[in-house]
């Protein structure tokens, strides 16, 4: 049975249609009377259990696993898969040893360690490293050819800080029990083995591997970041309010009064590329994407589609990175403290196929901010917005691993992802009051209902000849002969916000200010 119809990424290709149809009767005809049965999806993996119908609308919806060419989960000898003429066992992907894979992601994050050091910059080559670069290189690479103790070939010391720390972030295990499993696997292991003693130890050697972070400084009343030209301050000079806290004068470091956490998306964005898992995915929404009219993929909508005819030069790379930005506050102590919101500001690329861009492997968290902002949500967004537009202006220069060449990598954000009360801080748009609404803006219709502010007049966009316009008893007592509000373009609007005297950046200014930058 000729099985390549996996392979086909048009799901409504009648050969992709014929296909399924043809798994269905092969998973009823091997287990008869079953009313589940594994689902082969992308999303499901084999692992989940449905029921045939659900099977064949997840397979027209997510995809079939490309590489399951042998049904072996669903009734098929391995003996009559390897013998036929479809597609062989050398298709099924092979198990990838764990040094390996570590192998691998050293060389993705230091994909041209080997480049002359001397070698001039030219286009389309790597840029070498530096020397301090080149030293994280080297010790990442000792302590993955270092064996975990003498004799042990399935464990180097980088294959096993990274297994057990994956095991961490996977099953949410706290520093402490973290390090408390850390020194008995020390103790059971030979006792010249080089696993480190706790938590600690293990990060600073797999702090070569990049994506860190940075702590910022902030006031304590969130009028300012000191950041950039205030990052030498130890007062606020909105509020006058010192830095760091009152601490004994014996003490040697200063506590500061309230910190922000800040993920640099630039390297994030380039590991996309110098990875090969991600590389070539990256690309996907132009080189893989079916066209038939079918809405799959943000690329499909009419908004990316706009967004490539304004901007044709942007457009014209599909390496350049389209962004979702999303934030929401959320208490991470339940019901213990009401009154503590923690808020991370997450980014989505959207060039990633469906099957990938949402899932939570993908999504970079950029700011964290481990108090409520409030009203000064953009005093936070302040590196982000910088970085944005840094990268929108200028881009940064990036390794491609699946050319070999360099490139200019751009990134713009096309869309954020919030509620009504988050979207109010992120955009500055008051979403209470009567004038809330920030559609229909000074055409509102609003009125007071039931203890609250209720925003009426949803039928002007109803069809001119629509039945319910007549309709009064069903509504508020009165027909509908209005026309829809009018539409503000973006220029529009942009227009008046350059009409508008904003403040200088911080606490004191414009609420509407960040969606400014971030457009």
């Amino acid at each position: 049975m000729d099985r390549r119809w996996i392979q086909n990424p048009n799901r409504c290709a009648d050969e992709y249609l014929d296909g399924i149809e043809d798994f269905i009767e092969f998973a009823r005809r091997h287990n008869p009377g079953a009313t589940r049965i594994r689902c082969p999806c992308r999303r499901c993996n084999n692992t989940l259990w449905e029921t045939i119908e659900n099977v064949g609308f997840h397979l027209v919806r997510n995809g079939m696993i490309e590489t399951y060419s042998i049904w072996n989960l669903h009734g098929e000898q391995l003996e009559h898969a390897s013998s036929s003429n479809a597609t062989r066992v050398d298709n099924v992907q092979p198990i990838v040893d764990a040094n390996d894979e570590v192998m691998d992601i050293i060389q993705d994050v230091f994909p041209f360690a080997s480049t002359n050091m001397n070698q001039e910059e030219q286009d389309d080559v790597p840029t070498p490293i530096d020397s301090a670069e080149f030293e994280q290189y080297e010790k990442l690479l000792k302590n993955a050819n270092q064996e975990l103790y003498p004799g042990c070939e399935s464990f180097s010391v980088l294959t096993a800080i990274v297994e057990l720390m994956h095991g961490k972030i996977k099953y949410r295990m706290s520093n402490l029990c973290f390090d408390y499993f850390l020194g008995v696997f020390k103790r059971m292991l030979p006792t010249d083995n080089c696993l480190p003693k706790d938590h600690k130890q293990a990060q600073k050697v797999l702090n070569g591997l990049g994506l860190g972070y940075e702590k910022i400084h902030a006031c304590k009343n969130n009028c300012m970041l000191f950041y950039k030209e205030h990052e030498s301050l130890d007062t606020c000079p909105i509020c006058n309010e010192s830095r760091f806290k009152m601490t004994s004068q014996n003490r040697t470091t200063k506590i500061p009064q309230k910190v922000m956490r800040y993920l640099p998306l630039k390297p994030r964005l380039q590991r996309l590329y110098m990875s090969t898992h991600t590389a070539t995915d990256m690309r996907w929404h132009q080189e893989k994407r079916v066209e038939d009219d079918v809405m799959r993929h943000p690329a499909d909508g009419e908004a990316w589609k706009e967004f490539d005819r304004t901007f044709p030069e942007f457009a014209d790379d599909p390496r350049n990175v389209r962004l979702g930005l999303a934030t929401d506050g959320f208490n991470p102590y339940g019901v213990l403290n009401q009154h503590h919101s923690t808020w991370p500001i997450f980014v989505f690329p959207y060039n990633l196929p469906p099957w990938k861009c949402m899932k939570k492997e993908y999504m970079m968290m950029t700011v964290l901010i481990t108090e409520d902002p409030g009203r000064s949500i953009d005093v936070y967004l302040r590196p982000l917005v910088d970085e944005l537009k840094d990268l929108w202006t200028n881009g940064v220069r990036t390794y491609d691993k699946s050319t070999g060449k360099m490139f200019t990598l751009r990134a713009a954000v096309m869309w954020t992802v919030n509620d009504f009360p988050a979207y109010a801080m992120v955009s500055g748009w008051s979403t209470k009051g009567y004038m809330a609404c920030p559609v229909c803006k000074e055409d509102v219709t609003s009125g007071w209902h039931a203890g609250k502010v209720c925003y009426l007049g949803h039928r002007r966009w109803l069809p001119w000849d629509h039945e319910w316009r007549e309709k009064d008893k069903e509504f508020d007592g009165n027909t509908e002969r209005r026309l829809r509000p009018r539409e503000w373009s973006g220029d529009e609007i942009l227009d008046q916000l350059n009409r508008l005297d904003f403040a200088p950046f911080g606490k004191t200014v414009s609420r509407i200010r960040p969606s400014t930058h971030m457009n």
